[in-house]
C-alpha cells in the first residue's frame, strides 16, 4: 500500500507576475476614491488606471496570447503557470477592477456636480438642451463623421487600436440586417464644456455622437446600437531574420511599427447593456473570446478623464481640487554644476530639483575647448528634447558626440527613430546597441584632455534623459569626476559599440554580467554577518521584482535573521511574512503624487554600509536581458542622503501600503497622535541646489494656526499643514546636512 505523506507543504513565497501587476493597478485605482486626495487628482488616478490597463492588455495579455498560439506550454519563471492559465486568472480580476472603476467614476461624477461641474445625461435633456446639442452635433460633428456600412457588398473595416466606434444594427425592407459603424475621430474635442446658468456642464463626445448617430442612417431603421473600443496586441519583437546587416535597423523598426497597428485584437470594451447580437457580431469578426469582452459605465478611453481634469484645472479658481503647486527647485544664481562637480560628487533628485543644471552642464561641456567627446545612452526622450539639442550643439561645435539610441523603447520607437536621424544629420555617431539585449542604461561620459591627460566626468542615473518625466517621476542622478568610475564608464561605452557585454567592473554595476551577481554577493555578506550574530540589514527600493534567484536569496537572508525591507512600487512576485520563508521580509508600495522610479540598493548600516543606485529593477528582463548600469556610492555625504531617502520612505504614512502575508496590501496609517508623513512632499524641504556653497539660513518657525482656521480647512490642506511644522526637525534627524 502506498504510504500517504500528511506533512503540510510549505506555503509558496511566489506571486504570479501578471496578477501582481493587477494588484499594483488596484493600488492606483484606490487613490481615485481616497478622500484625502483632492478631487481633480482622483480623476487623474482613475485615468491612470485606465491607461495602465490599456498597456497591460497591449503588452502583457498580448504576449500571453502569442504564447497560446505556439502551444509550447511555456510557463512563467516563478509560479510556473502556462499562458492559458494566466489569462484565465487575469480575466475575472480585470472584470472586478473594472467594476470598481465604474463605481468610483460615479462617485467622482457626483462629487463634481457638488463643485459645479455636471455631467450631461443625454437621456434626460430638456427641450432647450436637446435643441442646443442637436444643433452642435449637426454643425460641428456631422460634417466630419465617416460612417461605414457592413453587409454582403461592404467588408468589415479595419478598426484602429484604442479608437472608439459607434455601431448600429440596421434593418431595411429590401436588404435585411446590416451594420453601420461610425469612427469617433481623434480630431474631435473629447470633452465638451458648456455653461448652463451657474453650472458648467461637460459631455463626452462619443456619448453625444451615440445620441444622434441614428440620424446618419436615415434610409435604414436602427434597431440596436452601442459604443465600443478595441485593444490590439502591441508586443512586437525584432525577428532575427530581419536583422540583416545590410538593412538599416531604423527601417526594420519602422516596418514593425506598421505591423503593430494590425496585430490581433485582445480586448473589447462596450457600453453598458450592449446588445448581445452586436457583441457576438464584433467578437466573431475580431476573434475575441467572451471573457475578454468588458462592459463599463466609465469612459471607454480614460484619456477623456485626463482631458476633464485638465479643463477643470485650466478654469482657475479651483485650486482646492488639485495638489498644491510644487515645482522643481531651480538652482540659485551662481550655481554651476559643471564647476561644482569638480570639487565633489553631486547627487541630483528629480522632481525636487530642476533638470536644467544638468542641461546647462551639457551645453558648457559642448563649448569647453578641453572637451573632446560626449557619450550618452538614450532610451526615452522628450519630443522637444533640450538634452538631445545640447548634444547636437556639441557636435556642431566640433566635439565627438556618440549616442547609443535604443530604438526598441516600447511606444517611444518612432520618437527615437526621429531623434536618431537628427543626431546623425548633425554629425553625431549613432549606434543601436545589441541584437539580443535592450540598452536601458542611463549613462553619460564627458571626456576632456587637460595637460596631455584625459579626465572624465560621469553621470549615472535611475531615470531617462527626459525633461517632461523629470517633473513627474522621482529619480536620482549621480555625477562624479572620479577617474576610476570614468574609466569603467568608458569601457562600458566601448563594449556597447563593439557588441560586447561588460564582464569586469569594480565600482559600477553593469547588467547582465556584473549586476545581479554583485548584489547577490552583497546579500551574502549580510547573511554571513547575521549568522555570526552581528547586525545585518538589507533595504531594496525599485519598481518591480520577479527574478527567482534574487527572491530565493531574499528568503535565505530572512531565514538567517537578516531584516529585509523592500520598497517596491509595482510588480512584486515575492510574498512577505510567510512562516519559515520570509518572516523577516517587510514589503511596502508607495503610490502617490509622483511616480516612484528611483532604484536604491542598501546593504548594512553605519560605517559598513554599501549603497548603490541603478537603472535596473529586479525583473529577470533587467537582470539578464538588458544592459543596465548602476554605481556604488562611496561619498559619505551622498551615501547618507540616499539612506535618508530610504528611512523616510519606510516611515511614510500617506503614500504607503504594506503587503500582508496573503499578498494583499493595506494602507499604512500614522500612529495615534502622530502627524502623517508624506515622504514625497518632505523631499522638497531637503533637496536643494547650492547646499555645498553656503550654510543654510535658519528658517523661522511657522505661526500656529488658530482653532477657527483648522476647523475650516479642507482635509488635504490639514494634511499638508500637519506636515509643515514637523518637517524641519524630521529632515534634520533623518538626513543631517551634506558637507563640502
Amino acid at each position: 500500500m502506498e504510504e500517504i505523506n500528511l506533512e503540510k507543504k510549505p506555503e509558496s513565497i511566489f506571486i504570479n507576475r501578471e496578477l501582481s501587476w493587477l494588484d499594483f493597478d488596484s493600488r492606483v485605482l484606490a487613490l481615485a476614491k481616497e478622500k484625502t486626495v483632492p478631487l481633480g487628482e482622483r480623476i487623474k488616478f482613475a485615468a491612470i488606471f485606465g491607461s495602465n490597463m490599456d498597456e497591460f492588455f497591449m503588452v502583457r495579455v498580448g504576449s500571453l496570447y502569442d504564447q497560446t498560439l505556439l502551444k509550447n506550454n511555456k510557463t512563467d519563471n516563478v509560479t510556473h503557470m502556462t499562458a492559458a492559465e494566466q489569462i484565465a486568472a487575469i480575466t475575472p480580476r480585470v472584470a472586478e477592477l473594472q467594476a470598481k472603476c465604474d463605481k468610483y467614476f460615479q462617485h467622482l461624477v457626483t462629487a463634481l456636480a457638488a463643485e459645479g461641474y455636471r455631467k450631461v445625461d443625454f437621456a434626460k435633456l430638456s427641450k432647450p438642451q436637446e435643441h442646443f446639442w442637436k444643433t452642435y452635433f449637426q454643425r460641428e460633428l456631422f460634417p466630419l463623421l465617416s460612417p461605414q456600412i457592413v453587409d454582403s457588398r461592404h467588408p468589415f473595416p479595419f478598426l484602429n487600436n484604442k479608437d472608439i466606434y459607434y455601431i448600429a444594427q440596421l434593418h431595411t425592407k429590401n436588404e435585411g440586417v446590416s451594420y453601420g459603424i461610425v469612427p469617433v475621430s481623434s480630431q474631435f474635442e473629447r470633452v465638451l464644456f458648456v455653461k448652463d446658468g451657474e453650472t458648467a456642464c461637460f459631455a463626452f463626445v462619443e456619448e453625444l455622437i451615440a445620441h444622434y448617430a441614428a440620424t446618419i442612417f436615415s434610409a435604414s431603421t436602427v434597431t440596436k446600437q452601442c459604443l465600443f473600443r478595441v485593444t490590439r496586441n502591441a508586443d512586437i519583437t525584432v525577428d532575427e531574420g530581419m536583422m540583416d546587416h545590410d538593412v538599416d535597423f531604423r527601417d526594420v523598426m519602422s516596418e514593425l511599427l506598421k505591423k503593430r497597428r494590425k496585430l490581433a485584437a485582445v480586448r473589447l470594451q462596450f457600453w453598458p447593456d450592449a446588445p448581445q447580437e452586436i457583441v457576438k457580431f464584433l467578437r466573431d469578426k475580431l476573434v475575441v473570446p467572451a471573457d475578454r469582452c468588458y462592459t463599463q459605465t466609465s469612459p471607454l478611453d480614460s484619456g477623456a478623464l485626463f482631458k476633464l481634469a485638465g479643463r477643470i484645472s485650466g478654469d482657475g479658481g479651483h485650486t482646492e481640487l488639485f495638489y498644491p503647486t510644487a515645482r522643481p527647485m531651480q538652482a540659485p544664481a551662481g550655481y554651476d554644476l559643471y564647476t561644482e562637480v569638480r570639487k565633489h560628487d553631486v547627487l541630483l533628485a528629480y522632481p525636487y530639483q530642476s533638470i536644467r543644471p544638468f542641461i546647462k552642464m551639457l551645453l558648457r561641456a559642448g563649448a569647453d575647448p578641453d572637451v573632446v567627446s560626449i557619450k550618452m545612452t538614450l532610451y526615452r526622450m522628450a519630443s522637444d528634447s533640450q538634452i538631445v539639442n545640447a548634444l547636437i550643439a556639441a557636435a556642431e561645435n566640433g566635439k565627438e558626440v556618440v549616442a547609443m539610441v535604443e530604438l526598441r523603447a516600447r511606444f517611444d520607437e518612432q520618437n527615437n527613430i526621429d531623434w536618431s536621424k537628427q543626431l546623425e544629420d548633425a554629425g553625431c555617431t549613432v549606434f543601436y546597441g545589441f541584437d539580443d539585449y535592450k540598452v536601458h542604461s542611463k549613462l553619460t561620459l564627458i571626456t576632456s584632455r587637460v595637460n596631455g591627460q584625459y579626465k572624465y566626468l560621469t553621470q549615472i542615473g535611475t531615470g531617462n534623459y527626459n525633461e517632461k518625466t523629470s517633473e513627474l517621476y522621482t529619480d536620482l542622478s549621480f555625477i562624479t569626476t572620479r577617474q576610476e568610475i570614468g574609466e569603467e564608464a568608458s569601457a562600458v561605452f566601448n563594449n556597447m559599440a563593439l557588441q560586447r557585454l561588460t564582464s569586469e567592473a569594480d565600482t559600477m554595476l553593469v547588467a547582465p554580467l556584473r549586476f545581479k551577481s554583485v548584489l547577490l554577493e552583497e546579500m551574502d555578506r549580510q547573511i554571513a554577518l547575521a549568522m555570526q550574530g552581528k547586525p545585518a540589514s538589507i533595504i531594496l527600493k525599485n519598481n518591480s521584482i520577479n527574478d527567482p534567484q534574487i527572491i530565493d536569496k531574499i528568503s535565505e537572508a530572512s531565514c538567517a535573521g537578516v531584516r529585509v525591507d523592500m520598497i517596491v512600487r509595482g510588480i512584486c512576485c515575492v510574498r512577505a511574512g510567510v512562516p519559515g520563508r520570509t518572516e523577516n521580509v517587510h514589503i511596502r508600495s508607495l503610490v502617490g503624487r509622483y511616480l516612484e522610479h528611483s532604484r536604491i540598493y542598501c546593504f548594512g548600516s553605519g560605517e559598513n554600509m554599501r549603497i548603490y543606485i541603478a537603472s535596473g529593477d529586479f525583473l529577470t528582463r533587467n537582470t539578464e536581458r538588458r544592459v543596465e548600469v548602476g554605481v556604488r556610492v562611496d561619498d559619505p555625504a551622498i551615501a547618507k542622503k540616499l539612506r535618508g531617502i530610504l528611512d523616510l520612505q519606510l516611515r511614510d504614512t500617506v503614500n504607503a501600503r504594506e503587503m500582508q502575508p496573503d499578498g494583499t496590501y493595506t494602507k499604512v496609517r500614522p500612529a495615534e497622535g502622530q502627524p502623517p508623513v508624506d515622504s514625497q512632499m518632505a523631499m522638497f524641504g531637503y533637496f536643494q541646489y547650492g547646499f555645498e556653497m553656503a550654510p543654510e539660513k535658519p528658517k523661522a518657525k511657522p505661526k500656529p494656526k488658530t482653532a477657527a482656521a483648522k476647523a475650516t480647512a479642507k482635509p488635504v490642506a490639514r494634511q499638508h499643514a500637519a506636515l509643515r511644522p514637523k518637517r524641519a526637525s524630521l529632515l534634520q534627524n533623518l538626513f543631517g546636512r551634506g558637507k563640502k
